[in-house]
């Protein structure tokens, strides 16, 4: 059984907890969906003042390099995104973090919720092979900070450990 959980400490406490959870939900589980949806609740209860959460994944079964929905948390979104066009498909073409303060100074940024002000999008490789992106949306400018930034490169690279 599950139940919203408080965190409690430092930002860092708080984070490893998070590292610990996803750990532990993806134990043993081989379905890469259900990891993922997995996932994306476990971080929209977790992350404060954020409006979407989720993931984009690489469309192996279409030729033009194109990110496609995934499980996620949050109001309808796009559902394919082009390798290489706004932060979600940067962060797949770079396979690198990109966190951005305020989405509307982001050259062609694409924008599926109207409240989105952040955004930090984080690649999901398992190896040097792009598997998507974990995308998360905050209604808030400066939302995400380097300290996010390494907790959840960290929180992915658990996921792709079992993909």
């Amino acid at each position: 059984m599950f139940s919203k959980l408080s965190y409690e400490g430092t930002r860092e406490d708080k984070y490893a907890l998070l590292i610990q959870q996803v750990e532990a939900l993806v134990h043993d589980e081989p379905n890469r969906v259900a990891n993922l949806a997995n996932a994306a609740a476990l971080l929209g209860q977790f992350l404060t003042d954020i409006n979407w959460v989720g993931f984009y994944l690489l469309d192996e079964m279409n030729e033009k390099n194109e990110l496609v929905l995934g499980p996620f948390q949050g109001l309808p979104a796009c559902v394919r995104i082009p390798l290489g066009k706004g932060v979600c498909g940067t962060s797949a073409e770079r396979q690198e973090t990109v966190l951005v303060p305020d989405v509307h100074q982001f050259p062609g940024h694409i924008a599926c919720d109207a409240a989105s002000q952040s955004e930090i999008v984080v690649p999901l490789l398992q190896g040097e092979v792009l598997i998507g992106v974990l995308d998360i949306d905050s209604p808030l400018k400066n939302r995400f900070d380097e300290i996010d930034q390494h907790y959840l490169e960290q929180f992915v690279a658990k996921l792709a450990a079992v993909m």
